[in-house]
């Protein structure tokens, strides 16, 4: 068999959406809303392109090169060892896994917790419970289809799905003002909050998943299977766009009933009660737990799968104990400290990956030896040294002070795009002219 059914093609399209939403994808898109308010429709054309276009992207091109190694591997095998493994560790142990328990606990468990409740002994406990559930159903990373295609995505659509009718058949009120950056330059501001979904670099490692679940269901064939991986980025692309508005919507609602609030929780808390009560708050709890638990089992089932093949003197259930363990443990850090880590690190880790994806899709770029390497090697030290410097990490003399007093702050974190450009053309040109048989 060399292609899915339409039935199984929209079950692996709902898996890979599944895998992709999680903590973040719940907390940006309503944040965006309140703070775009009138301007929420520009800032979702910059935040789909970050959130939806380079994720889909992502795992076309990792399919088109047969895997992340294989991809980085265009700039040198040493990057591609060092930045597949900071990817990994990112949207593995170190931020993304142990943020989908932190945010699903602060959701689903805190608003019901009494004031003389000992909170972190309960935040141990629900972790310990979240990551046992996760550890168990990531043993069988090739059936995920199954659990997640067939029963948890279809359940938090239906969710999200009530909360957004309710919010649109009695909203509270109507779009607020624009707030802070999102009022100055919307479409930039909601482009950079499409980081913080984590989902461009998750999509660097989430191929090797699908096409195990491809796989299967019968079809083998390489040209088969990157063909259906790329029906399934599609889907899940469609599912994103519809549901990111959807939620969207609700947090510029809340931002127009309640003014400014401090982050996406806050919105969709405050919406969710006025419309639906205290079942409103079991609703919202229902979908944190749902798609946290969801994104958790696909990022432990890739990373084990990954490290497992890198270091097979432990099994794949090996290494997923130990990513649940050690991703526990981090989880009860708390939500803010794990969002106070994840803000710089992304900034250096995401312009990288923009890059590669986008070369990926030109064959121009492997031709001229030289592109991969210099526009990587400009986009990165650009990106380090930004983030270093604007993030009081680290004082450059001349530097920091030109960053900070003469670039607006909306353009200090696109500061690569420059340089990536410029190590492209560096590369083609001095590149040697491709042979008759490269051409």
């Amino acid at each position: 068999m060399n292609r899915l059914s339409t039935r199984n093609r929209m079950l692996v399209g709902l898996t890979l959406f599944s895998m992709f939403f999680g903590a973040g994808n719940l907390i940006f898109p309503p944040y965006l809303g309140a703070m775009a308010g009138t301007k929420t429709p520009l800032a979702m054309l910059g935040f789909a392109i970050t959130a939806i276009g380079f994720p889909i992207l992502g795992v076309i091109a990792v399919a088109h090169a047969g895997s992340l190694d294989e991809l980085a591997g265009r700039v040198h095998p040493v990057f591609a060892k060092v930045f597949t493994l900071l990817i990994y560790l990112s949207i593995g142990p170190c931020l993304a896994i142990p943020r989908t328990a932190s945010t699903s606990f602060e959701m689903a468990v805190t608003p019901f917790l009494s004031g003389d409740t000992s909170k972190t002994m309960i935040q141990l406990i629900y972790s310990i419970l979240f990551f046992a559930v996760a550890f168990y159903v990531s043993l069988s990373p090739e059936k995920l289809t199954h659990l997640l295609g067939r029963f948890t995505s279809p359940c938090l659509l239906i969710l999200i799905g009530i909360m957004f009718v309710g919010c649109l058949l009695a909203p509270p009120a109507g779009y607020g003002e624009s707030y802070g950056l999102y009022a100055q330059s919307p479409v930039l501001q909601g482009f950079l909050g499409g980081y913080q979904t984590m989902d461009a670099i998750a999509a660097l490692n989430f191929g090797i998943i699908i096409a195990m679940n491809i796989n299967n269901r019968g079809v083998t064939e390489r040209s088969a299977v990157v063909k259906e991986i790329t029906y399934a980025g599609w889907i899940a692309g469609l599912i994103f766009l519809v549901v990111y508005g959807a939620i969207a919507h609700v947090g510029a609602v809340a931002g127009g009933a309640y003014g400014e609030l401090a982050d996406g929780t806050a919105a969709l808390t405050a919406i969710t009660r006025d419309l639906f009560g205290n079942a409103g708050i079991v609703l919202l709890g229902l979908i944190f737990l749902l798609a946290c638990l969801n994104t958790c089992i696909g990022l432990i089932s890739c990373c084990s799968e990954y490290f497992s093949q890198i270091l097979p003197r432990f099994s794949q259930r090996q290494w997923a104990f130990f990513f649940a363990f050690v991703s526990m443990v981090i989880s009860n850090a708390g939500l803010s400290a794990i969002l106070a880590v994840s803000v710089p690190v992304l900034g250096m880790i995401y312009p990288p990956a923009l890059v590669l994806i986008l070369l990926s899709f030109w064959d121009g770029a492997r031709k001229r030896k030289l592109v991969y390497p210099l526009a990587i090697a400009f986009t990165s030290v650009t990106s380090i040294i930004v983030v270093l410097a604007t993030g009081g990490f680290m004082t450059i003399p001349g530097l920091t002070s030109f960053l900070m007093d003469s670039i607006p702050a909306i353009v200090r974190e696109l500061l690569w795009v420059g340089p990536a450009l410029v190590g492209i053309l560096l590369g083609w040109f001095l590149s040697p002219a491709p042979t008759a048989e490269a051409a």
